[in-house]
C-alpha cells in the first residue's frame, strides 16, 4: 500500500538519476515531493489569440501545430527547432535553442497551448523557447493555459518535471490526513490539507496560491513551536543540581574588578543565580552587544557553581577564543583556590589553584583523569570537549560562548550520576549577535533570554564611515596617522583568495569579463595583503590571517598582533577574513577597515566593529564598497546610525532572512518556514496555539496524524 511516506524509489516514473538529485535536496518519501513548495507563480491562464500578442509581452497562445523542424545555424553549429502555430486568427513561429528531441514528441496536426515571451526578429515575431505541451482537455493544463508553478530549479530538476510528478502524486492521494486541530483550521479559515496542496501547486487563482501559502506557513511554524516548547517540558521534568547563592563570595569576585558592574550585569547576573538555585536544569542565553562584558557574567555563575562544589565546562567555537578564555580565567580566579584547565584539538594546559596563574603542561590522559576524579574545577575548550573521552566527575554547568544550540542529549552525555539519578547540567550560552523577537520565540523558542542592553561606561562611541573608490588614498593618510601613534589596525576582505575558475574568467582573452557569481572583483585577504604592504604602506609591518591556517599559525599571529610575544615587533595591520569577526580582544586596535561591506551582513558588521573601540582610545570604522546599489548604500547607513546591534539585527532578519541571519540553513528548516519566521505576528499566533494544545494533551494522545507528522518532523530538522 502506498502511503504519504513511502520511499520515491517506489514511485512510477522517478528513475535512479532523479531519485539520487531528490535524495541531495532531502527528499526521500511522497510527502517530501507534495512539500517542495514552488517559490513564485507565472501567469499563463489568459489564452490570447495570435493576431492580438505584442511585441516583448509574455503571452500565451493555443493553436495547431503546420509545421515542425530542425535546423542547424551555419556559423554557431547551434540547432534550431521551430514550428508554426496557427489559431483562427493568424499564426505565429515558435523557437527553441538545443531542443531538437521535441520534434519528436510535438508533431505537424497537434494542438498545443504555448507561452513565451514575444520577440521580434528580422525574419518577424515570434515566441522564444516557450513553454509548451499537448491540448486534450483545456481544463486539464499543467505546464501552460494557467496560472504554473515555478520552483526552485536546483539539482538538475526542472519545474516541468516537478509539476508532471507532483500532478500525478496529487492525483492518486484524495484523503490526505490532516494533521491540524480542526479548531484551528476553523478560527483561522484556513483551507484543509487536501485543497491547500493542490493550490498551492496549480492554483485556480493567485489568492488561493496565497491561503494556501498561509496555511502552510502556520503549519511548519506550529510543528517548530511544538518541537521547542515539549523540549522546554521535557527539561522542567529533568532533574538538576541546586546550588544556592553565595552572596558574600559573589561580592568577593566582583570587588577584584577595576569597575563597576552595570545594572544590566548586575540583573543578568542575578537572573542566573536564581536559575542555579533550581533543581531543574536551567536553559538560558545571554545576549549581549559585543563588549557588553558577558564572559564576567558567566564567570560569576561558574564561580557558584565550583564554590559548591561541582564543575563547570567552557565551550568556545575556535582555539584561538578557548586560549584567550583560559587567560582570563585563570586571571580572574587566581585567588580563589580554582584548577582550570584547558583542552583543545591540540595543545592541553592545566594551573593549579597551588600554584595560581602558573601554567604547566601536561599529558591529554593526565588532564582528562584530573576532570573524571573531580580535580579539574573548571576545564575550557573548543568541541573536544564533548568527545567520548572527556569525562567529567560532577558537571553542573555548561558554559558555551557563541554557540546557541546544545541539545539535552549533548548536556545528559556530559553530566554525572548525582544521588544515583541522572542529572542534567545547567546551561548558559552567549551570543554577540542578538536574537530579533520571532527567532526567539521560534528556534530559541525553549531558551530564557537574559539581555545586557548596556555597554561599560566610558566606552566612546566607534566612528563609522562609508568610503567611497576616490576617497581611499585619504583613508589611507589617516590609518598611518594612526599607527604613528602606536595604535593598530584591522583589515578584512571577504574572500582568502580568487578561486581558479574566477581568475580563469577574468584572463579569458578578447571576451567581455565573465562575473562568477559576482565575486570575481572582490578583495581578498591575499591580494590586500601584498597590496598593502609592498604599495601602500611598504613601512610598516602587515601581517595576514585567514581560516586555512593551522591553529598554531593563527595563534602566533595574534599573539604578535596583541604584543604579547615581546621578541617580535608588533604588527601595525592585520588582513584578515571573518576568523576575527567573535572575540578577539585588542585593546589596542582603533581602526577597522572593512573591504566589500556589501557582502557582509549588518550583524557581522556589526561584530567586525565591535573588534576596536576596546579602550580609552577614540576608534574608527571605515566601509569600503564600489557598489552603486541604492539599496547596499542603505543598509550601510543604518550601521552607520545605529550603536545598537538589537535594532541592526531586526533589520538584518527583514533583508537577509533568518537562514542567511543565523547560518543556520544546514537546520533543515522548510524554506516557507524560514520566510514566515519575519512574520511577528504569526509567530506569536502558532506559538500560542502549541501552548494550549500541549496544555490540553501533553503527549498529543488524542491527535496521532499530528503525533506522528511532529515525530517525522523532528527527525528532518536539528536545532542542536
Amino acid at each position: 500500500m502506498i502511503t504519504l511516506f513511502t520511499p520515491i524509489e517506489q514511485i512510477a516514473g522517478i528513475g535512479p538519476v532523479y531519485q539520487k538529485r531528490l535524495k541531495k535536496m532531502g527528499v526521500k518519501t511522497i510527502r517530501d515531493i507534495l512539500y517542495l513548495f514552488p517559490h513564485r507563480y507565472e501567469d499563463f491562464s489568459n489564452i490570447k489569440p495570435i493576431s492580438k500578442i505584442k511585441i516583448n509581452e509574455t503571452a500565451c497562445i493555443a493553436g495547431k501545430i503546420l509545421e515542425i523542424k530542425d535546423t542547424r545555424t551555419w556559423k554557431k553549429k547551434m540547432v534550431l527547432t521551430e514550428a508554426i502555430i496557427q489559431d483562427k486568427t493568424g499564426a505565429i513561429k515558435a523557437i527553441w535553442f538545443y531542443q531538437p528531441y521535441l520534434t519528436r514528441y510535438l508533431k505537424i496536426g497537434d494542438n498545443v497551448c504555448m507561452a513565451g515571451k514575444v520577440t521580434l526578429t528580422k525574419n518577424g515575431i515570434s515566441l522564444n523557447n516557450p513553454s509548451y505541451e499537448k491540448i486534450s482537455a483545456i481544463n486539464d493544463l499543467t505546464h501552460t493555459g494557467r496560472i504554473v508553478s515555478i520552483y526552485p530549479e536546483t539539482q538538475g530538476l526542472s519545474s516541468r518535471w516537478l509539476r508532471y510528478i507532483i500532478k500525478n502524486l496529487l492525483m492518486s492521494f484524495k484523503n490526505i490526513p490532516e494533521i491540524l486541530p480542526q479548531k484551528i483550521i476553523d478560527d483561522n479559515n484556513f483551507l484543509p490539507i487536501d485543497k491547500a496542496l493542490q493550490q498551492i501547486h496549480f492554483p485556480d487563482k493567485i489568492e488561493l496560491s496565497e491561503k494556501a501559502k498561509k496555511r502552510f506557513s502556520f503549519e511548519q511554524l506550529f510543528l517548530i513551536q511544538l518541537t521547542v516548547l515539549k523540549e522546554r517540558m521535557f527539561l522542567n521534568q529533568q532533574t538538576a543540581v541546586s546550588m544556592p547563592i553565595d552572596i558574600t563570595l559573589i561580592k568577593k569576585f566582583v570587588e577584584t574588578f577595576s569597575f563597576k558592574l552595570t545594572d544590566a550585569q548586575r540583573k543578568c547576573s542575578w537572573q542566573i543565580l536564581k536559575d542555579l538555585e533550581k533543581s531543574r536544569p536551567m536553559n538560558r542565553l545571554l545576549q549581549g552587544d559585543v563588549g557588553s562584558g558577558k564572559t564576567l557574567v558567566a564567570l560569576i555563575a561558574a564561580l557558584q557553581t565550583i564554590k559548591s562544589k561541582h564543575q563547570v565546562a567552557f565551550m568556545a567555537p575556535t582555539e584561538i577564543l578557548s586560549k584567550q578564555h583560559f587567560k582570563e580565567v585563570s586571571t580572574r580566579f587566581q585567588n580563589f583556590n580554582i584548577n582550570v584547565g584547558l583542552l583543545t584539538g591540540k595543545e592541553d594546559k592545566f594551573i593549579s589553584k597551588k600554584l595560581k596563574n602558573q601554567t604547566i603542561e601536561i599529558s591529554r590522559r593526565k588532564l582528562l583523569e584530573k576532570t573524571k576524579e573531580k580535580e579539574m574545577d573548571i576545564l575550557i575548550g573548543t568541541h573536544a570537549l564533548i568527545q567520548d573521552k572527556v569525562k567529567f566527575g560532577d558537571l553542573g554547568l555548561v558554559i558555551l560562548d557563541e554557540q546557541h544550540r546544545f541539545g539535552v542529549e549533548q548536556r545528559a552525555k556530559l553530566g554525572a550520576k548525582q544521588n544515583g539519578k541522572s542529572a542534567i547540567p545547567h546551561l548558559l550560552s552567549m551570543t554577540a549577535t542578538p536574537i530579533p523577537r520571532t527567532l526567539a520565540l521560534t528556534i530559541y523558542g525553549d531558551l530564557d533570554l537574559s539581555l545586557i542592553d548596556e555597554l561599560p561606561k566610558g566606552r566612546k562611541k566607534i566612528i563609522t564611515k562609508l568610503v567611497p573608490p576616490l576617497e581611499r588614498k585619504k583613508t589611507y593618510t589617516f590609518i598611518k596617522q594612526q599607527v604613528k601613534k602606536g595604535r593598530q589596525v584591522f583589515v578584512i576582505c571577504p574572500r582568502i583568495e580568487k578561486t581558479p575558475s574566477s581568475a580563469s574568467a577574468e584572463a579569458t582573452a578578447g571576451k567581455e569579463k565573465t562575473k562568477l557569481n559576482n565575486w570575481d572583483d572582490v578583495k581578498t585577504v591575499k591580494e590586500e595583503y601584498e597590496e598593502l604592504s609592498k604599495k601602500i604602506f611598504p613601512d610598516l609591518k602587515i601581517e595576514m590571517i585567514h581560516g586555512k591556517m593551522t591553529p598554531k599559525e593563527k595563534e602566533k599571529i595574534m599573539l604578535n598582533f596583541s604584543g604579547k610575544k615581546k621578541a617580535t615587533r608588533r604588527p601595525d595591520i592585520l588582513v584578515s577574513t571573518s576568523v576575527i569577526e567573535v572575540g578577539i580582544d585588542i585593546p589596542n586596535a582603533t581602526v577597522m577597515v572593512i573591504e566589500g561591506a556589501e557582502r557582509f551582513g549588518l550583524s557581522q558588521l556589526h561584530q567586525f566593529r565591535g573588534r576596536v573601540g576596546r579602550a580609552k582610545y577614540q576608534s574608527h570604522c571605515f566601509l569600503f564598497t564600489d557598489s552603486h546599489s541604492i539599496k547596499t548604500h542603505q543598509r550601510l547607513k543604518a550601521l552607520i546610525s545605529s550603536e545598537n546591534g538589537f535594532d541592526l539585527a531586526e533589520k538584518d532578519l527583514k533583508i537577509r532572512g533568518p537562514g542567511d541571519f543565523t547560518g543556520t540553513r544546514q537546520w533543515g528548516i522548510p524554506d516557507i518556514a524560514m520566510d514566515s519566521l519575519k512574520d511577528i505576528t504569526l509567530v506569536e499566533k502558532t506559538r500560542e496555539s502549541a501552548k494550549q494544545i500541549l496544555e490540553q494533551d501533553p503527549e498529543l494522545k488524542n491527535l496521532p496524524a499530528l503525533c506522528e507528522r511532529l515525530q517525522k518532523f523532528q527527525q528532518k530538522i536539528h536545532l542542536e
